[in-house]
């Protein structure tokens, strides 16, 4: 019987932990902002509120698209493919 040996690829593997932790940083986001749209649509926020809420949603989504550019990814990328079902991530 011959030894099977593991071949990791540390930085393919660096990869695809970025890609994973990227994932679930996008999930929390889009959780974030559907709830933040939720309190906006319910009412009870001030203007100056509403226009914190939007210009911290803008932010995040600008910091993942850079984290994305910096790693290599597409934002295709952090959307998992759950197999019966369906996507990860709900597709925009």
């Amino acid at each position: 019987m011959t030894g099977s040996r593991v071949d990791l690829d540390s930085e393919k593997m660096g990869h695809d932990l970025v890609a994973l932790v990227l994932t679930v940083v996008e999930l929390l986001r889009q959780l974030m902002e559907r709830q933040a749209i939720r309190r906006v649509e319910q009412g009870g926020l001030s203007d100056a509120q509403v226009e914190e809420i939007g210009t911290t949603l803008m932010l995040l989504d600008e910091r993942m698209r850079e984290l994305c550019d910096q790693h290599g990814l597409s934002p295709e990328d952090l959307n998992l493919d759950l197999g019966p079902l369906g996507s990860l991530l709900p597709r925009d």
